[in-house]
């Protein structure tokens, strides 16, 4: 692939500087004066690319909404080596602003014609590219699963461990070895401690709002279910209905108002008078 576009400031036949940064010491390869100047030969092997194509396969039919031509100036060249070299050239597609026709010419040597190499649109310094592509089981984010998808773990999954490694928690391990069962795979060290991590952290962990705010933590709570294994120093499921984390991973100190020991104030706020006088009756003395 050409390398990155050269300054467009930079004489025709002397190679600019990089746009990149230098990735090792090597000194760069001389420019051939005739490669240097197949300018016009580049520009019509980058036309003939931009052109509507007949074929299929061919470049596709972009249109350019002014008048100009889909291959604008000139704006660079570098050798790619003694007997080659990339011209630059800009592109006035509406939609590849930033980005430049790159077409390679080569030569075979002394008194031989130049011929075209490659041309291909590549992406300038401040084009609008597409992201880097990610494997769809790193794209997967939790809710996206719905009925009947699925999301099958990688061999290599490093949250997973063989059922037979020290790796599980001791319980599992021993009621595996006890009743002759077991599954194959278990959570590993790391699948453990990624699961901690992700539950304190999230929205029933201590750090939450409703849980800075409540009058008990889950640890002291009579709805709280503890976790078997390494993880029951720290979490639980809540078991009450009411509560906002029901049937949910808990952190031992999260909490909520619907905390089993908690204790609502029921005295009257009006202020009650020591002394109460009773104005429903009149009490009067005879005089005569």
């Amino acid at each position: 692939m050409p390398a990155p576009t050269t300054d467009p400031d930079a004489p025709l036949g002397v190679a600019g500087e990089p746009s990149g940064e230098s990735t090792g010491t090597q000194p760069e390869p001389a420019l051939d004066p005739t490669l240097a100047a197949a300018v016009e030969a580049a520009r019509a092997a980058a036309e003939a690319e931009a052109g509507p194509a007949a074929e299929p396969i061919g470049s596709p039919v972009l249109t350019v909404a002014s008048d100009d031509a889909p291959v604008g100036a000139h704006v660079g060249v570098e050798a790619e080596g003694p007997d080659a070299a990339t011209h630059y050239f800009e592109s006035n597609y509406p939609g590849y602003v930033g980005w430049r026709w790159a077409v390679t010419v080569a030569i075979a040597g002394p008194e031989e014609p130049v011929t075209v190499s490659e041309v291909v649109l590549l992406p300038g310094n401040g084009a609008l590219t597409a992201p880097a592509w990610v494997p769809y089981n790193e794209r997967v984010r939790p809710g996206d699963l719905g009925a009947g998808d699925l999301l099958p773990s990688t061999p290599d999954d490093p949250r997973l461990a063989e059922g037979f490694l020290s790796g599980a928690d001791q319980a599992t391990e021993d009621l595996a070895h006890e009743v002759g069962l077991g599954r194959k795979r278990v959570l590993s060290f790391e699948g453990r401690l990624a699961a901690a991590e992700r539950w304190h952290g999230g929205e029933f962990g201590p750090g939450s709002d409703i849980a800075k705010l409540a009058p008990g933590a889950c640890g002291t709570c009579g709805f709280f279910l503890p976790l078997a294994g390494s993880m029951q120093a720290a979490f639980g499921v809540c078991g009450n209905e009411i509560a906002p984390a029901d049937g949910r991973v808990v952190h031992v100190e999260f909490g909520c108002g619907a905390h089993s020991e908690a204790e609502v104030d029921t005295s009257s706020t009006v202020p009650i008078a020591e002394v109460v006088y009773d104005d429903t009756t009149l009490d009067f003395e005879s005089r005569g």
